[in-house]
């Protein structure tokens, strides 16, 4: 904090000798600028705003199971909820795949059999709107059916009737919980839902190898104090997680830590733990 503005007034002056859009000798004394309206997209802002809370909901779905930013996963799910948000999300599908290290994004319309959702009141806004009907209405929303759900998380409304009285309700009125399937994670965030597929074959488990891999070899670059463009030359020591990633990303090891070589010798160099308590004997010199 103490450097915060003086930095900020170096980098306009700086700025401003080039510019001179500015009169004033300080970023200190120039009045805070106003928005410009025709500047803002909103389509933009709604964009990055899925992109986030999506990328939010997959990353604590792999802090829940335990499972690594670094092994890649097969694909996640997510529930069209109107017609604009599958382009929506397919604009910044690549951003999001990189940032939560997924293979796919596959949209799906009927979502029986993949997520199962629950719903309850939530009392603290509810109890403002239907005072003592509170408990009625509660008991209704608690039999909510997926479908139910469904419908109110695309339209944002809902008609409680109580006979004598009706009460609209939307979705902060509600708590949604979505409940795991075999072989899936399920997380919601208010009308958005992320079902990710949390199985592993063969291959995602030699590509995560081979990224921890390369972390490994970088760490020790740096522990070695190389440059940045030393190219060097490694050795691993035999291991089934090793010969499954050199088998099929070998180049993109070797590419990654700026190898000239890699390859499996005997226990060579030093002891470095690979995955879960595996092993292994890394050496680097430089090529």
């Amino acid at each position: 904090a103490p450097i915060s503005p003086y930095f900020s007034d170096w980098l306009f002056k700086n700025l401003n000798d080039v510019s001179q859009l500015e009169s004033h000798p300080s970023v200190h004394l120039v009045d805070f600028p106003q928005p410009v309206d025709g500047a803002i997209d909103k389509a933009l802002e709604e964009r990055m705003d899925y992109a986030q809370r999506i990328s939010s909901l997959v990353l604590s779905l792999r802090k829940k199971d335990n499972l690594r930013v670094r092994q890649p996963l097969k694909r996640i799910l997510l529930p069209v909820l109107n017609p604009e948000f599958q382009g929506q999300v397919e604009a910044l599908k690549d951003l999001i795949m990189a940032e939560v290290n997924v293979k796919d994004i596959e949209y799906i319309t009927d979502t029986s059999g993949i997520i199962k959702k629950k719903a309850k009141a939530n009392f603290k806004t509810l109890g403002r709107k239907l005072g003592k009907d509170m408990k009625a209405a509660a008991a209704i929303i608690q039999k909510f059916d997926n479908d139910t759900i469904t419908q109110i998380e695309k339209s944002n409304s809902y008609i409680v009737d109580l006979g004598e009285v009706k009460y609209e309700i939307d979705l902060e009125d509600l708590e949604i919980i979505a409940e795991d399937v075999p072989g899936w994670q399920v997380a919601s965030d208010k009308e958005l839902t992320v079902a990710l597929d949390i199985q592993l074959d063969d291959a995602l488990i030699a590509e995560g190898a081979a990224r921890e891999l390369v972390n490994r070899i970088q760490n020790l670059r740096k522990s070695n104090e190389f440059e940045v463009t030393d190219r060097i030359n490694v050795k691993i020591s035999d291991h089934v997680l090793v010969k499954a990633a050199l088998a099929g990303h070998s180049d993109y090891i070797a590419a990654e830590v700026l190898a000239n070589s890699v390859s499996m010798e005997s226990n060579c160099g030093e002891e470095i733990e690979l995955l879960d308590g595996d092993i292994i004997f890394i050496e680097v010199k430089r090529g």
